[in-house]
């Protein structure tokens, strides 16, 4: 099967430049007099506040999101800042309320049940016990950060539009005040290549401890891979930017392109043996997907991969969706399965299935299995299972 992307070359241009600007473009924040503030108060669904006026309808998004591991829900947005859900109603928190900006980047739980935002003004810490916010310059205070990290010594990393940072948290969090140290001022790193790591959008630690990193817009720098003493840089079939990284349950790596590649696919045990060169396989293309705007990359807990598209029509929803890939449909053995079989194994849910927008941004997975899907203007429905029947159908969350 192959799915083709509609319009023409020029509306496939145009498509790629409202990508890049509505997911992680760099530009000018609009001035402080367009922002809007909000307490931070209960509510059924989420309310579309607009407190960026400034920012065209391309911006206006659910791009983040994790449950805690106290069960709440966290989206982020780009123009609607904070939601928080904790099963009955949701809570949108602000700059009002400590938040560093109202565009939510990125987000973490590390291992304290501390909540950690990345923004386009910074960083910001999230207190469970005394559910407050505190912003931490990391070299300066209006430093883009787009992706965050634990790994499993313990310590953080955050990826930003100046490089990569880290550091590692005291036994005392509630006193902690981070020090951050410039990754690659390390004067012990191999760096052969002299990469700078700007703009890292999505950071991994593999089963061997080794830390991935995505190099996002602009920067092109490709897949970087740090084994604890050098980096290197990986470019598959010669692409240079990367959206997002996930860890498969089988330990395999799969990352998420910026434009019309795909998604790329390391066997992490194939793989293994030291002095190997690293390969790749581009994973949609071998299932059959083919499609320039994939947007989202998830994983479900029983070995589905899902797949978020771009929206060419942004007002009405059209285009777009998001497609599920069912490895067990097509008998686990993608490469070996015969077309129709790959044919089947993928399904497409758009808003005639009843998403709330066919441009999808953010995909998360609940302790229950129910997937939550944020969407263009803002929207959030989530794709839950029925108690009664085990069937399932979406429910919208957006005003």
């Amino acid at each position: 099967m192959k799915i083709h992307s509609v319009g023409t070359q020029l509306c496939s241009l145009l498509l790629a430049l409202i990508f890049v600007g509505s997911c992680h473009g760099q530009h000018n924040l609009p001035p402080t007099d367009s922002i809007r503030y909000a307490t931070a108060t209960g509510q059924p669904k989420v309310i579309k506040n607009r407190f960026i006026t400034r920012y065209p309808q391309t911006f206006w998004f659910v791009q983040c999101g994790l449950q805690d591991k106290a069960g709440n829900l966290w989206f982020g947005t780009t123009a609607d800042a904070l939601y928080c859900y904790d099963g009955k109603s949701f809570t949108n928190f602000t700059v009002k309320d400590g938040l560093c900006h109202n565009d939510v980047l990125c987000m973490m739980e590390d291992n304290a049940e501390n909540i950690w935002f990345g923004t386009r003004n910074g960083l910001c810490r999230y207190q469970v016990g005394s559910k407050s916010f505190t912003s931490f310059p990391i070299r300066r205070p209006s430093n883009f950060v787009w992706s965050i990290l634990q790994d499993n010594t313990g310590r953080i990393w955050f990826g930003t539009n100046e490089g990569v940072f880290f550091y590692t948290p005291s036994a005392n969090q509630a006193t902690d005040t981070p020090s951050f140290t410039h990754f690659l001022d390390n004067e012990n790193l191999v760096n052969t290549n002299h990469l700078r790591l700007e703009m890292i959008q999505s950071m991994v630690e593999d089963l061997d401890g080794n830390i991935w990193f995505a190099s996002g817009y602009f920067e092109g720098e490709g897949i970087c891979f740090y084994d604890g003493k050098s980096i290197t840089s990986l470019k598959p079939e010669g692409v240079r930017d990367f959206r997002k990284i996930i860890k498969a349950k089988s330990g395999n790596l799969l990352f998420l392109t910026n434009r019309n590649q795909g998604v790329f696919e390391y066997d992490i045990h194939q793989n293994s043996q030291a002095g190997q060169e690293k390969t790749f396989t581009n994973f949609t293309r071998k299932i059959g997907l083919t499609n320039d705007t994939i947007t989202a990359l998830l994983e479900d807990k029983t070995g589905n991969i899902w797949f978020g598209m771009s929206s060419e029509q942004i007002e009405n929803g059209g285009g777009g969706g998001v497609w599920r890939y069912s490895p067990s449909a097509s008998s686990g053995q993608v490469t070996s399965a015969p077309l129709h079989s790959r044919e089947k194994a993928l399904k497409l849910f758009t808003t005639k299935d009843g998403l709330s927008h066919n441009g999808v941004f953010c995909m998360v997975e609940d302790r229950d299995g129910n997937i939550w899907f944020g969407t263009r203007n803002t929207g959030l429905c989530c794709y839950k299972r029925s108690d009664s029947t085990g069937s399932r159908s979406f429910t919208d969350f957006t005003e």
